[in-house]
Protein backbone atom coordinates (compact mmCIF):
# COMPACT_ATOMS: atom_id res chain seq x y z
CA UNK A 1 0.00 0.00 0.00
CA UNK A 2 0.56 3.51 -0.74
CA UNK A 3 1.70 5.21 2.61
CA UNK A 4 -0.35 8.00 4.40
CA UNK A 5 1.08 11.76 3.36
CA UNK A 6 2.65 12.02 7.19
CA UNK A 7 4.51 8.80 6.67
CA UNK A 8 5.49 9.18 3.23
CA UNK A 9 6.91 12.80 3.65
CA UNK A 10 8.68 12.11 6.73
CA UNK A 11 10.15 8.95 5.52
CA UNK A 12 11.21 10.62 1.91
CA UNK A 13 13.59 13.07 3.16
CA UNK A 14 16.64 10.81 3.18
CA UNK A 15 16.09 8.79 0.57
CA UNK A 16 15.30 11.72 -1.57
CA UNK A 17 17.97 13.58 -0.93
CA UNK A 18 20.71 11.30 -1.22
CA UNK A 19 19.09 10.21 -4.48
CA UNK A 20 18.90 13.40 -5.56
CA UNK A 21 22.36 14.29 -4.19
CA UNK A 22 21.16 17.28 -3.30
CA UNK A 23 21.86 16.81 1.12
CA UNK A 24 21.37 20.46 2.08
CA UNK A 25 17.38 19.69 1.56
CA UNK A 26 17.25 17.75 4.17
CA UNK A 27 19.82 20.63 6.41
CA UNK A 28 21.42 23.52 6.31
CA UNK A 29 19.32 26.11 3.49
CA UNK A 30 16.32 28.55 3.82
CA UNK A 31 13.18 27.90 5.84
CA UNK A 32 11.61 30.28 3.92
CA UNK A 33 12.81 30.22 0.96
CA UNK A 34 13.78 34.26 1.11
CA UNK A 35 16.23 36.10 2.96
CA UNK A 36 16.31 40.27 3.25
CA UNK A 37 20.04 41.90 3.08
CA UNK A 38 20.55 45.92 2.58
CA UNK A 39 16.40 46.64 1.03
CA UNK A 40 16.57 44.18 -0.88
CA UNK A 41 14.75 40.41 -0.53
CA UNK A 42 16.20 37.30 -2.44
CA UNK A 43 13.92 34.55 -3.69
CA UNK A 44 14.93 31.30 -4.20
CA UNK A 45 13.81 29.50 -7.00
CA UNK A 46 13.85 25.84 -7.76
CA UNK A 47 13.54 24.37 -11.61
CA UNK A 48 14.02 20.84 -13.18
CA UNK A 49 16.13 22.18 -16.15
CA UNK A 50 19.54 20.82 -15.26
CA UNK A 51 21.22 19.61 -18.64
CA UNK A 52 18.87 21.55 -20.55
CA UNK A 53 20.49 24.54 -21.70
CA UNK A 54 17.87 25.74 -24.00
CA UNK A 55 14.74 26.09 -21.56
CA UNK A 56 17.09 27.10 -18.58
CA UNK A 57 18.27 29.85 -20.53
CA UNK A 58 15.20 31.30 -20.89
CA UNK A 59 14.25 30.83 -17.76
CA UNK A 60 17.35 32.99 -16.83
CA UNK A 61 16.25 35.64 -19.22
CA UNK A 62 12.93 36.21 -17.11
CA UNK A 63 15.23 35.93 -13.99
CA UNK A 64 17.49 38.64 -15.18
CA UNK A 65 14.78 41.09 -16.74
CA UNK A 66 12.50 41.11 -13.50
CA UNK A 67 15.92 41.52 -11.21
CA UNK A 68 17.06 44.43 -13.73
CA UNK A 69 13.69 46.28 -13.57
CA UNK A 70 13.70 46.62 -9.78
CA UNK A 71 15.42 46.72 -6.63
CA UNK A 72 13.01 45.34 -4.04
CA UNK A 73 13.35 41.64 -5.03
CA UNK A 74 15.84 39.47 -6.45
CA UNK A 75 15.63 36.10 -7.86
CA UNK A 76 18.48 33.38 -7.52
CA UNK A 77 17.55 29.97 -9.52
CA UNK A 78 18.68 26.45 -8.73
CA UNK A 79 18.80 23.81 -11.34
CA UNK A 80 18.49 20.26 -10.72
CA UNK A 81 18.41 17.20 -13.14
CA UNK A 82 14.72 16.16 -13.80
CA UNK A 83 14.92 12.74 -12.67
CA UNK A 84 16.19 13.96 -9.37
CA UNK A 85 13.98 16.94 -9.07
CA UNK A 86 10.82 15.35 -7.63
CA UNK A 87 12.34 13.81 -4.79
CA UNK A 88 14.68 16.71 -4.15
CA UNK A 89 11.37 19.12 -3.63
CA UNK A 90 9.71 15.85 -1.28
CA UNK A 91 12.91 15.82 0.71
CA UNK A 92 12.95 19.38 0.65
CA UNK A 93 9.20 19.57 2.13
CA UNK A 94 9.53 17.53 4.22
CA UNK A 95 12.64 19.32 5.94
CA UNK A 96 10.46 22.69 5.54
CA UNK A 97 12.77 24.22 3.08
CA UNK A 98 11.22 24.81 -0.07
CA UNK A 99 12.44 27.36 -2.58
CA UNK A 100 10.14 30.23 -2.94
CA UNK A 101 9.46 29.56 -6.36
CA UNK A 102 9.72 26.10 -7.92
CA UNK A 103 8.38 24.76 -11.37
CA UNK A 104 6.02 21.40 -11.07
CA UNK A 105 4.88 18.53 -13.13
CA UNK A 106 1.12 19.45 -14.36
CA UNK A 107 -0.20 16.44 -13.21
CA UNK A 108 1.69 16.80 -9.74
CA UNK A 109 -0.50 20.08 -8.82
CA UNK A 110 -3.10 18.51 -6.82
CA UNK A 111 -0.71 16.25 -5.10
CA UNK A 112 1.92 18.82 -4.09
CA UNK A 113 -1.22 21.31 -3.21
CA UNK A 114 -3.03 18.65 -0.80
CA UNK A 115 0.29 18.54 0.40
CA UNK A 116 0.56 21.76 1.47
CA UNK A 117 4.08 22.26 -0.72
CA UNK A 118 2.16 25.10 -2.72
CA UNK A 119 0.36 28.45 -2.05
CA UNK A 120 -2.50 29.57 -3.94
CA UNK A 121 -1.94 31.86 -6.86
CA UNK A 122 -3.16 35.58 -5.54
CA UNK A 123 -4.68 36.59 -9.22
CA UNK A 124 -7.56 36.16 -11.15
CA UNK A 125 -8.55 33.47 -13.33
CA UNK A 126 -9.54 35.85 -15.91
CA UNK A 127 -5.98 36.42 -15.98
CA UNK A 128 -5.19 32.98 -17.77
CA UNK A 129 -8.33 32.89 -19.84
CA UNK A 130 -6.27 32.58 -22.91
CA UNK A 131 -4.46 29.59 -21.84
CA UNK A 132 -4.81 25.84 -22.86
CA UNK A 133 -6.67 24.92 -20.07
CA UNK A 134 -4.03 22.03 -19.52
CA UNK A 135 -1.77 24.97 -18.91
CA UNK A 136 -2.74 26.03 -15.56
CA UNK A 137 -2.60 23.94 -12.87
CA UNK A 138 -6.15 24.07 -10.31
CA UNK A 139 -7.23 21.77 -7.87
CA UNK A 140 -10.27 21.70 -4.98
CA UNK A 141 -11.63 24.99 -6.76
CA UNK A 142 -8.19 26.93 -6.58
CA UNK A 143 -5.53 27.81 -8.71
CA UNK A 144 -1.71 27.07 -7.94
CA UNK A 145 0.18 27.14 -10.98
CA UNK A 146 0.35 27.42 -15.05
CA UNK A 147 2.59 26.64 -17.84
CA UNK A 148 3.87 28.53 -21.09
CA UNK A 149 3.53 25.78 -23.24
CA UNK A 150 2.51 21.51 -23.70
CA UNK A 151 3.15 18.96 -26.05
CA UNK A 152 0.75 17.09 -27.98
CA UNK A 153 1.04 13.01 -29.33
CA UNK A 154 -0.29 12.45 -32.91
CA UNK A 155 -0.26 9.31 -34.82
CA UNK A 156 2.70 10.00 -36.99
CA UNK A 157 2.87 8.46 -40.56
CA UNK A 158 3.36 9.70 -44.38
CA UNK A 159 1.08 10.44 -47.02
CA UNK A 160 2.41 8.04 -49.63
CA UNK A 161 2.51 5.28 -47.00
CA UNK A 162 -1.51 5.70 -46.32
CA UNK A 163 -2.14 6.38 -50.40
CA UNK A 164 -0.17 3.48 -51.62
CA UNK A 165 -1.57 1.30 -49.60
CA UNK A 166 -5.79 2.54 -49.97
CA UNK A 167 -6.01 4.13 -46.32
CA UNK A 168 -8.18 7.54 -46.07
CA UNK A 169 -5.94 10.56 -44.67
CA UNK A 170 -7.93 11.14 -41.44
CA UNK A 171 -8.66 14.82 -40.10
CA UNK A 172 -9.44 16.48 -37.12
CA UNK A 173 -13.12 16.54 -37.79
CA UNK A 174 -13.26 12.94 -39.16
CA UNK A 175 -10.62 10.76 -37.34
CA UNK A 176 -10.56 7.18 -38.33
CA UNK A 177 -12.95 4.68 -36.58
CA UNK A 178 -11.53 1.76 -34.43
CA UNK A 179 -12.68 -0.36 -37.76
CA UNK A 180 -10.81 1.87 -40.08
CA UNK A 181 -7.95 1.88 -38.15
CA UNK A 182 -7.78 -2.23 -37.60
CA UNK A 183 -8.64 -2.34 -41.23
CA UNK A 184 -5.69 -0.14 -42.06
CA UNK A 185 -3.22 -1.85 -39.64
CA UNK A 186 -3.99 -5.13 -41.14
CA UNK A 187 -3.31 -3.79 -44.73
CA UNK A 188 0.33 -2.57 -43.62
CA UNK A 189 1.03 -5.46 -41.96
CA UNK A 190 0.28 -7.56 -44.82
CA UNK A 191 2.81 -5.40 -47.50
CA UNK A 192 5.31 -7.14 -45.39
CA UNK A 193 7.24 -4.12 -45.07
CA UNK A 194 7.62 -3.29 -41.64
CA UNK A 195 8.87 -4.75 -38.79
CA UNK A 196 5.61 -3.63 -37.00
CA UNK A 197 3.18 -1.32 -38.73
CA UNK A 198 2.28 0.54 -35.65
CA UNK A 199 4.90 1.73 -32.68
CA UNK A 200 3.28 2.62 -29.60
CA UNK A 201 6.54 3.68 -28.33
CA UNK A 202 5.98 0.81 -25.44
CA UNK A 203 9.83 0.83 -24.82
CA UNK A 204 9.05 4.32 -22.90
CA UNK A 205 9.00 4.03 -19.09
CA UNK A 206 6.96 5.93 -16.24
CA UNK A 207 4.50 8.76 -16.70
CA UNK A 208 4.39 8.14 -20.57
CA UNK A 209 2.42 4.64 -19.98
CA UNK A 210 -0.56 6.91 -18.40
CA UNK A 211 0.33 9.86 -20.84
CA UNK A 212 0.47 7.71 -23.55
CA UNK A 213 -2.17 5.12 -23.42
CA UNK A 214 -4.64 6.58 -20.89
CA UNK A 215 -6.31 8.25 -23.56
CA UNK A 216 -6.92 5.64 -25.87
CA UNK A 217 -8.44 3.91 -22.68
CA UNK A 218 -10.54 6.95 -22.26
CA UNK A 219 -11.55 6.85 -26.37
CA UNK A 220 -12.76 3.54 -25.16
CA UNK A 221 -15.11 5.09 -22.94
CA UNK A 222 -12.74 4.01 -19.42
CA UNK A 223 -10.62 5.97 -17.09
CA UNK A 224 -8.45 5.86 -14.70
CA UNK A 225 -10.29 6.82 -12.13
CA UNK A 226 -14.04 8.32 -11.46
CA UNK A 227 -13.79 11.82 -12.40
CA UNK A 228 -17.21 12.77 -10.78
CA UNK A 229 -16.01 11.98 -6.89
CA UNK A 230 -12.48 10.66 -7.36
CA UNK A 231 -12.65 8.27 -4.49
CA UNK A 232 -12.66 4.74 -6.30
CA UNK A 233 -12.14 3.62 -10.04
CA UNK A 234 -14.23 0.69 -9.82
CA UNK A 235 -16.37 1.06 -12.47
CA UNK A 236 -14.48 3.38 -14.73
CA UNK A 237 -10.70 1.18 -14.70
CA UNK A 238 -12.49 -2.29 -14.53
CA UNK A 239 -15.65 -1.71 -16.35
CA UNK A 240 -16.76 -3.26 -19.79
CA UNK A 241 -15.30 -0.06 -21.79
CA UNK A 242 -12.03 -0.41 -19.70
CA UNK A 243 -11.63 -4.15 -20.57
CA UNK A 244 -12.49 -3.44 -24.25
CA UNK A 245 -9.40 -1.68 -24.44
CA UNK A 246 -7.57 -3.81 -22.32
CA UNK A 247 -8.52 -6.43 -24.73
CA UNK A 248 -7.78 -4.56 -28.19
CA UNK A 249 -4.13 -3.07 -26.04
CA UNK A 250 -2.84 -7.10 -25.65
CA UNK A 251 -4.43 -7.89 -29.05
CA UNK A 252 -1.91 -5.59 -30.50
CA UNK A 253 0.67 -7.35 -29.36
CA UNK A 254 -0.92 -11.05 -30.04
CA UNK A 255 -1.27 -9.98 -33.48
CA UNK A 256 1.89 -8.48 -34.03
CA UNK A 257 0.87 -5.01 -34.63
CA UNK A 258 3.16 -3.65 -32.07
CA UNK A 259 6.16 -4.88 -30.41
CA UNK A 260 5.71 -5.65 -26.55
CA UNK A 261 9.03 -3.04 -26.22
CA UNK A 262 10.11 -0.96 -28.89
CA UNK A 263 13.19 0.42 -29.89
CA UNK A 264 14.69 3.33 -27.62
CA UNK A 265 13.91 5.77 -30.19
CA UNK A 266 10.71 5.30 -32.04
CA UNK A 267 11.40 8.44 -34.11
CA UNK A 268 14.39 6.91 -35.78
CA UNK A 269 12.45 3.10 -36.10
CA UNK A 270 9.69 5.17 -38.06
CA UNK A 271 12.37 7.13 -40.21
CA UNK A 272 14.55 4.11 -40.78
CA UNK A 273 11.18 2.45 -41.99
CA UNK A 274 10.55 -0.07 -39.33
CA UNK A 275 7.30 1.25 -38.98
CA UNK A 276 4.29 2.52 -40.42
CA UNK A 277 3.21 4.60 -37.83
CA UNK A 278 4.11 6.10 -34.53
CA UNK A 279 1.96 7.39 -31.66
CA UNK A 280 4.53 9.82 -30.91
CA UNK A 281 4.86 13.70 -29.14
CA UNK A 282 5.25 16.91 -30.70
CA UNK A 283 8.67 16.69 -29.88
CA UNK A 284 9.60 14.05 -32.24
CA UNK A 285 8.52 16.58 -35.55
CA UNK A 286 11.42 17.97 -36.50
CA UNK A 287 13.24 14.84 -36.84
CA UNK A 288 10.86 13.27 -38.95
CA UNK A 289 10.16 16.66 -41.01
CA UNK A 290 13.95 16.56 -41.76
CA UNK A 291 13.40 13.17 -43.31
CA UNK A 292 10.48 13.12 -45.44
CA UNK A 293 8.27 16.19 -46.99
CA UNK A 294 5.27 13.94 -46.75
CA UNK A 295 5.30 13.60 -43.13
CA UNK A 296 1.55 13.41 -41.87
CA UNK A 297 0.65 14.46 -37.90
CA UNK A 298 -2.70 13.08 -37.29
CA UNK A 299 -5.47 12.42 -34.72
CA UNK A 300 -6.05 9.03 -32.84
CA UNK A 301 -8.69 7.46 -33.25
CA UNK A 302 -12.15 7.67 -31.89
CA UNK A 303 -12.65 4.15 -30.27
CA UNK A 304 -16.21 5.49 -29.62
CA UNK A 305 -16.16 8.15 -26.99
CA UNK A 306 -14.13 10.89 -29.09
CA UNK A 307 -10.52 10.70 -29.91
CA UNK A 308 -8.48 11.86 -26.83
CA UNK A 309 -4.94 12.75 -25.95
CA UNK A 310 -3.20 13.49 -22.65
CA UNK A 311 -2.40 17.10 -21.57
CA UNK A 312 -0.26 19.41 -19.01
CA UNK A 313 3.48 20.02 -18.75
CA UNK A 314 5.48 21.96 -16.10
CA UNK A 315 4.06 24.51 -14.42
CA UNK A 316 5.21 27.24 -12.27
CA UNK A 317 3.96 27.81 -8.78
CA UNK A 318 4.54 29.14 -5.08
CA UNK A 319 5.72 27.19 -2.58
CA UNK A 320 3.66 27.15 1.05
CA UNK A 321 6.82 27.68 3.38
CA UNK A 322 7.70 30.66 1.36
CA UNK A 323 7.73 34.21 3.46
CA UNK A 324 8.12 36.46 0.54
CA UNK A 325 4.82 35.60 -1.00
CA UNK A 326 4.42 39.13 -2.36
CA UNK A 327 7.73 39.47 -4.55
CA UNK A 328 6.79 35.58 -5.45
CA UNK A 329 3.41 36.70 -6.70
CA UNK A 330 5.08 39.49 -8.14
CA UNK A 331 7.91 37.45 -10.04
CA UNK A 332 5.19 34.84 -11.61
CA UNK A 333 3.03 38.00 -12.24
CA UNK A 334 6.50 39.45 -14.42
CA UNK A 335 7.06 36.34 -16.09
CA UNK A 336 3.26 35.73 -17.29
CA UNK A 337 4.38 38.29 -20.40
CA UNK A 338 3.15 36.61 -23.96
CA UNK A 339 6.71 37.74 -24.94
CA UNK A 340 8.09 34.83 -22.98
CA UNK A 341 5.18 32.64 -23.65
CA UNK A 342 6.48 33.16 -27.14
CA UNK A 343 10.00 32.65 -26.39
CA UNK A 344 9.86 29.68 -24.89
CA UNK A 345 7.79 27.89 -28.10
CA UNK A 346 10.40 29.43 -30.09
CA UNK A 347 13.49 27.93 -28.38
CA UNK A 348 12.21 24.85 -27.20
CA UNK A 349 9.91 24.48 -30.75
CA UNK A 350 6.86 23.69 -27.51
CA UNK A 351 3.29 24.60 -28.18
CA UNK A 352 2.74 28.22 -27.21
CA UNK A 353 -0.05 28.23 -24.05
CA UNK A 354 -2.11 30.78 -25.57
CA UNK A 355 -3.02 32.17 -29.25
CA UNK A 356 -1.26 35.57 -28.86
CA UNK A 357 1.74 33.54 -28.28
CA UNK A 358 1.03 31.22 -31.53
CA UNK A 359 0.23 34.08 -33.52
CA UNK A 360 3.93 34.99 -33.06
CA UNK A 361 5.85 31.96 -33.49
CA UNK A 362 5.03 30.88 -37.18
CA UNK A 363 5.30 26.94 -36.82
CA UNK A 364 2.27 27.46 -34.57
CA UNK A 365 0.33 30.38 -36.27
CA UNK A 366 -2.52 29.49 -38.44
CA UNK A 367 -1.05 27.81 -41.36
CA UNK A 368 1.69 26.80 -39.82
CA UNK A 369 4.18 23.95 -40.29
CA UNK A 370 2.87 22.55 -36.51
CA UNK A 371 -0.40 24.23 -36.12
CA UNK A 372 -2.04 20.81 -36.14
CA UNK A 373 -0.29 19.99 -32.23
CA UNK A 374 -2.04 23.22 -31.17
CA UNK A 375 -5.44 22.27 -32.80
CA UNK A 376 -4.96 18.72 -31.48
CA UNK A 377 -4.28 20.32 -27.56
CA UNK A 378 -7.25 22.48 -27.98
CA UNK A 379 -9.64 20.06 -29.38
CA UNK A 380 -8.51 16.88 -27.94
CA UNK A 381 -6.14 17.16 -24.40
CA UNK A 382 -7.82 15.63 -21.43
CA UNK A 383 -5.99 16.35 -18.35
CA UNK A 384 -4.68 13.50 -16.23
CA UNK A 385 -7.18 13.02 -13.26
CA UNK A 386 -6.97 15.95 -10.99
CA UNK A 387 -6.84 14.32 -8.02
CA UNK A 388 -3.56 13.97 -4.96
CA UNK A 389 -3.64 10.23 -5.62
CA UNK A 390 -2.24 10.56 -9.22
CA UNK A 391 0.88 9.79 -8.77
CA UNK A 392 -0.09 6.60 -7.07
CA UNK A 393 -2.77 6.03 -9.92
CA UNK A 394 0.11 6.61 -12.20
CA UNK A 395 2.29 3.83 -11.24
CA UNK A 396 -0.29 1.65 -10.76
CA UNK A 397 -1.97 1.69 -14.27
CA UNK A 398 1.71 1.47 -15.57
CA UNK A 399 2.22 -1.75 -14.21
CA UNK A 400 -1.16 -2.64 -15.30
CA UNK A 401 -0.53 -1.65 -19.06
CA UNK A 402 2.54 -2.99 -19.23
CA UNK A 403 1.40 -6.60 -17.73
CA UNK A 404 -1.66 -6.67 -20.14
CA UNK A 405 0.51 -5.88 -22.94
CA UNK A 406 2.72 -8.77 -22.18
CA UNK A 407 -0.05 -11.38 -21.92
CA UNK A 408 -1.68 -11.03 -18.22
CA UNK A 409 -5.24 -11.70 -17.81
CA UNK A 410 -6.68 -8.52 -18.94
CA UNK A 411 -9.82 -8.51 -16.45
CA UNK A 412 -7.90 -9.52 -13.34
CA UNK A 413 -5.21 -7.02 -13.96
CA UNK A 414 -7.79 -4.52 -14.13
CA UNK A 415 -9.46 -5.23 -11.08
CA UNK A 416 -6.36 -5.80 -9.28
CA UNK A 417 -5.52 -2.02 -10.17
CA UNK A 418 -8.64 -0.31 -8.84
CA UNK A 419 -8.50 -2.86 -5.56
CA UNK A 420 -4.61 -1.18 -5.08
CA UNK A 421 -6.41 2.29 -6.12
CA UNK A 422 -8.92 2.15 -4.10
CA UNK A 423 -7.09 1.04 -1.14
CA UNK A 424 -4.79 3.86 -1.48
CA UNK A 425 -7.56 6.66 -1.63
CA UNK A 426 -9.26 5.09 1.61
CA UNK A 427 -6.20 5.00 3.13
CA UNK A 428 -5.49 8.53 2.59
CA UNK A 429 -8.99 9.32 3.66
CA UNK A 430 -9.99 9.95 0.42
CA UNK A 431 -7.46 12.87 0.34
CA UNK A 432 -9.81 15.06 2.10
CA UNK A 433 -7.91 18.84 2.90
Amino acid sequence: MYPPRSRRLVSACVAAAVAAGVLTACSGSSESGASTSGGTTTLVLWTHNAGNDKELGVVKQVIADFNAGQTKYKVEYQAFPQGAYNDAVVAAASARKLPCVLDVDGPNVPNWAWAKYLEPLDQPESAFAGQLPSTVGKYDGKLYGFGFYDVAVSMITRKSILVDNGIRIPTLDQPWTAAEFAAGLAKLKATGKYAYPLDLGTGGTGEWWPYGYSPLLQSFGGDLINRSTYTSAHGALDGAQALAWAKWFQGLATDGLVAKKSGDDPAVDFINGKTAINWNGSWAADQVTAKFDDALFLPPPDFGNGPKIGGASWQWAISSSCTAKDGAQAYLQFSHQTKYFVEFAKTLGLIPATQDAAAQVPNFAPGGKYRVFLDLASRYALVRPVTPAYPFISSVFAKAAQDILNGADPQKTLDKAVSDIDGNIKQNDNYRS
